[in-house]
This record gives C-alpha cells, sequence and structure tokens, in this order.
C-alpha cells in the first residue's frame, strides 16, 4: 500500500483529458490545461459534462495515416475512371508568346553625285620650221592630221610654209572608266583584232598599204579616223589585220555520180531478120535509171555490109530508137547492122558550139540484125559524131 500511495504522489492526472502527468507538471501537454500550483487555494471545479471519447494520436501516426487515405482514394478513383475509359489527358494549356516589334531604323538616303566639269585644254602656238609637214608635227605632239587641219582651217592637203603659227590641240582628258567584269562584245572584238603600226614612207598611197597588207581602205580610215585616202611620209597608221580580205581557196570541184550499170537491151532480138516490107526498125532497151539533164543515151548502129562502114550515132533520152527508113539498104542483099547503147553525159561544148558527150556508164553487148530491100528514097550517110572516148563496138 506505501508504493502505490508513492506512485499516485509522484503523479499527477489532468482534470480536462485524464492524462497521467507527472507531479512537478504544470501544463498538460495533450490538451494544454494549466496546473494551478499546490498550496493555492483551488477554484471551485466546473461540473463536468459528458462527452464522446477521444481517440489521442501522436503526430507521425496522423500523418501516416492521412497520406494512407489519400493515396487510397487516389487509387479508387484511378480505378474507376480507368474501368469506365475516361481518362481524359489534360489538354496543355499553351503559354502566351510576346512578340517584340521591331523598330524601323530610317535608311539614310544617297548622297547626289556632282558631275565636275573637265578643264578644257588650251591649244598650243607652233611655228612652222624648215623642213616641217603636218605628218612630222602631228608625230611630234601625238595627234592626228586631221585634228591640225581641222584646228587651223587647212586644205585637206595640208600645205605648210615656213613661219607660219598653228595651233596645235590637245587632247581632252578622258575620265577613267569603271572597270566592268565583262567586255562587251563590240570591245571583246575590238580587243580581239590583231593590230599593226605603219610609217607611211615616201611615195606611199593608202591604196598601195592597204594591197600590201591585203586590208580594205575603209578598214584603214575607220581605225585611224581619215576622212579621205590622203597620206602624208611620216604620218603613223594602225592597221587591222584582222580585218584582211579572205584568201580565195580552190573552187570545189562536183563529185560526179557513180557511173550506171550497162544498159540491158530489149528488142529486136540477137540475129533478128527485117525484109523490104519493114520500113524502120525499132531499137528497144531497159532504163538503168533516172537520167539527170544533161546525161542521155547514146545509140550505135553500124552497118558491117556496106563498103564505107556506114554508121549512125544518135543521143535520146527515152529508151527506144527507130532506125529511120533511109539507112535501109539499096540493093536487094541484106545487110548485117551491129548496134550497142552506153549511158553518156555532156561535159561541154566545141568550138562549133556542138555538145561534148563522155561515157557515164558500162557499154551494153552488141547486138546484129538482118535487113534487106532497097531504100525507097536517096540514101542518107549519116555524119558520125565523134567522142572523147572510144564508144564503138569490136
Amino acid at each position: 500500500m506505501a508504493d502505490k500511495s508513492e506512485t499516485e504522489t509522484s503523479t499527477k492526472i489532468c482534470p480536462t483529458c485524464g492524462t497521467r502527468l507527472s507531479a512537478s507538471a504544470t501544463r498538460c501537454h495533450i490538451c494544454g490545461t494549466t496546473f494551478t500550483p499546490q498550496g493555492e487555494a483551488k477554484a471551485p471545479q466546473a461540473t463536468r459534462r459528458s462527452r464522446m471519447p477521444q481517440i489521442t494520436l501522436t503526430l507521425p501516426t496522423a500523418l501516416g495515416l492521412l497520406a494512407f487515405f489519400v493515396a487510397l482514394g487516389a487509387g479508387m478513383v484511378y480505378l474507376a475512371l480507368r474501368q469506365s475509359n475516361r481518362i481524359v489527358a489534360p489538354t496543355p494549356v499553351p503559354s502566351p508568346t510576346i512578340t517584340l516589334t521591331p523598330t524601323v531604323t530610317p535608311t539614310p538616303l544617297p548622297p547626289t553625285p556632282t558631275n565636275t566639269p573637265l578643264p578644257t585644254p588650251t591649244p598650243l602656238a607652233y611655228v612652222v620650221k624648215n623642213g616641217d609637214t603636218c605628218g612630222s608635227i602631228a608625230l611630234a605632239f601625238n595627234i592626228s592630221i586631221q585634228s591640225i587641219i581641222l584646228q587651223n582651217n587647212l586644205s585637206s592637203a595640208c600645205t605648210l610654209y615656213v613661219g607660219q603659227k598653228l595651233l596645235i590641240p590637245q587632247p581632252t582628258p578622258t575620265p577613267t572608266p569603271t572597270p566592268k567584269a565583262t567586255l562587251s562584245p563590240a570591245d571583246a572584238t575590238a580587243q580581239a583584232c590583231e593590230k599593226i603600226t605603219y610609217t607611211v614612207q615616201e611615195n606611199d598611197t593608202l591604196s598601195g598599204i592597204a594591197v600590201n597588207y591585203n586590208v580594205p581602205i575603209e578598214a584603214i580610215r575607220q581605225y585611224n579616223g581619215l576622212v579621205n585616202n590622203t597620206v602624208f611620209a611620216g604620218e603613223t597608221l594602225i592597221i587591222p589585220l584582222c580585218m584582211r580580205n579572205p584568201t580565195p581557196g580552190p573552187t570545189a570541184t562536183p563529185t560526179p555520180p557513180p557511173p550506171y550499170p550497162a544498159p540491158n537491151l530489149l528488142i529486136p532480138v540477137n540475129g533478128a531478120v527485117f525484109t523490104l516490107a519493114d520500113d524502120t526498125v525499132a531499137l528497144q532497151w531497159a532504163s538503168v535509171g533516172e537520167l539527170r539533164n544533161n546525161e542521155a543515151y547514146q545509140v550505135t548502129v553500124e552497118d558491117l555490109t556496106a563498103d564505107r562502114g556506114r554508121k549512125i550515132i544518135a543521143y535520146v533520152t527515152d529508151t527506144k530508137y527507130v532506125v529511120p527508113a533511109s539507112f535501109q539498104p539499096a540493093e536487094p542483099k541484106p545487110h548485117i547492122f551491129r548496134w550497142w547503147v552506153v549511158t553518156v553525159r555532156q561535159v561541154g561544148t566545141d568550138d562549133a558550139g556542138n555538145p561534148i558527150w563522155k561515157p557515164a556508164g558500162a557499154q551494153s553487148e552488141s547486138r546484129v540484125f538482118s535487113w534487106s530491100g532497097a531504100a525507097t528514097g536517096p540514101t542518107a550517110t549519116p555524119t558520125p559524131t565523134p567522142l572523147p572516148t572510144s564508144g564503138s563496138g569490136g
């Protein structure tokens, strides 16, 4: 009993929440009630009302329970949404982008170019001395003779005398052009032109210089600024060799066409017989192709029986020839005739204006026929036409 009394005196119970505390505690650490020190008169206790039972939890335990219930609730919500397929991904809200307005900087205007006038040179005064000529003066001052003539109103012959005062024009300074990356076609042609300088000698003429260098007179005048064909001894001329006249080449010789094949004889057959009743004899052969304007068939008919060797040479563009009745024998005895055809081409005319023919292909075979009877008219002896090359059959 003594131990129990000591234990009760070493502790005390909170009158508010009933928590057992040490005897020296002045405040309840659960409900925060402040105790009255011993010896002081205790205030009359208020009538205690009945209250619900209280569960006392420490702070870590309370936080753990809170986290557990939050996780449990989130899991249940997730499962419920998944079962109903209503999980919706959150729509990202775009962040507003601030667009900066650029500040326009005014561009300064380019400066206005100012034209600087070039100074006009003053002509120099010169007194003509013995032996001076317009050409020598122009060469000494590096100017053209034409500029001296125009400056001093001289004649085109530029006649001078000793003591004459001349005004020597000086060239106007030309501003240096801005270099260009690509030359114009005219400048490129002028730059590519081969040129030489020539000093005019005594008794030289512009036409003689042009003939010597095979350059037209107009080209020399154009390159040297001459108004006429007058040149003076000592004058320097520019000769544009690129303007030379073309050198005539050999005349092109037309290539002759290939030779024609030998004509194929058709009628009459070899050894055919013609009587007095036949006034004419028709000869025919196959074409060797389309003839040109200066081509023909040369037909030769030769009487082998006649003592004087009667012969007809005719030129036709058709593929047939009719032997005239005048070539029929003048006696009843039959005569033997031989005939052949060759393609020929006209290559010119002789002094009498007759065409000159030259074979343009191979000669056909020779055929013979006999013809008898007496001619109804005077016997004609055709004059054979000579050919540059032999065309007779053997």
